[in-house]
């Protein structure tokens, strides 16, 4: 049985990556990750925001009291100048490579355009061997058009590609005007691939204590379907390859997100809440799936049941939903006249 994949020109033994989340703070747990048959990693997120203060607190230790002295101030470099960051996560990544054998994937996570960017080279030379840029972004500007929106994506994106030669993947989130067209448009900048999708902070209310609860949600099996549905129309129209997260919990979820055209499927919430062995529990669940079904390979298995040889996608899309709507009956039916 050939559960090998291709992912950013990386051939992985089997399509199950564990994706970016507290557990991979750990060498200990990246090993028991390979160890229980993760084809790959990717490690916790560096954040954008870790950078930049980290610029700032340099540099007001450097120009502290310089200004009893203005010319003193020359003699000064700015922070982009200086080699600053959290070398901790260097270093993570470092004990990282040299504990493991599979590949392992730095996470930068930001929002805005900046020099920040320029930490994905130090993440490169660290051993890092790809790059999941997670942008996560909250437009809450009611004068920014999604166009310029969608103009900072490919302006994060292009600079972190400038920076590096390994393959870089960009993580979005689903809440796009057309997420096709974005999709698109990211990839022609450089994606080699495309994490589908992100989960957005969604916060609540303590009705007792009258404040925001920022509590994590973990996801369930039906948060599934949202990139089911979009890798399936986007795979082979799109020239990137598509990492499958959210809600993949069983070995059923991780087959259906390779038959909709997804190269490697991320596990989070579900090792998460049932341990880092559910990995092999997953993988031999698939094998075992595949065989009873006579299928040799993921390949064969990949794109099977995508949209790719649909006409057209969008009437297809909303024929399902009239279907569907049409179809549901409620479980309590209200008697006539009452």
């Amino acid at each position: 049985m050939d559960l090998t994949t291709d992912y950013m020109g990386m051939t992985l033994k089997n399509p199950l990556v564990p994706s970016a989340s507290p557990l991979s703070e750990s060498i200990g747990n990246i090993k028991r990750m390979e160890d229980s048959g993760a084809a790959a990693v990717v490690l916790h997120s560096l954040f954008e925001e870790q950078l930049r203060l980290e610029q700032q607190e340099l540099h007001h230790h450097l120009t502290e009291h310089t200004d009893s002295f203005a010319e003193a101030l020359s003699f000064f470099p700015e922070p982009s100048e200086f080699s600053v960051g959290p070398e901790e996560y260097l270093n993570h990544i470092r004990k990282a490579k040299a504990a493991v054998s599979i590949p392992v994937i730095a996470s930068l996570n930001g929002a805005t355009p900046g020099g920040w960017t320029d930490y994905a080279k130090k993440m490169e030379q660290a051993g890092a061997d790809a790059i999941e840029l997670n942008i996560y972004n909250i437009p809450m500007d009611m004068d920014q058009s999604p166009n310029d929106i969608e103009k900072v994506y490919v302006e994060i994106l292009k600079a972190v590609k400038k920076t590096v030669n390994i393959p870089v993947a960009l993580k979005i989130g689903g809440f796009f005007t057309n997420p096709s067209y974005s999709i698109k448009k990211f990839a022609d900048a450089g994606a080699d691939a495309m994490v589908l999708f992100n989960r957005f902070y969604q916060p609540d209310i303590d009705l007792e204590t009258l404040e925001i609860k920022s509590d994590v949600v973990l996801s369930t099996i039906h948060s599934m379907r949202l990139p089911l549905r979009w890798i399936a129309m986007l795979y082979g129209r799109v020239k990137c390859d598509f990492a499958a997260t959210r809600g993949i919990h069983t070995a059923e979820d991780a087959i259906k997100m390779i038959m909709v055209g997804a190269n490697v499927t991320m596990l989070c919430s579900v090792l998460m809440k049932q341990g880092i062995g559910q990995i092999k529990k997953i993988e031999e669940e698939m094998k075992a799936w595949m065989e009873e079904h006579e299928y040799e390979s993921v390949g064969q298995m990949r794109g099977s049941m995508s949209q790719l040889y649909c006409d057209n996608p969008s009437v297809y899309e909303r024929s399902q939903y009239i279907r569907v709507l049409k179809s549901y009956k409620p479980e309590f039916q209200t008697p006539y006249g009452a």
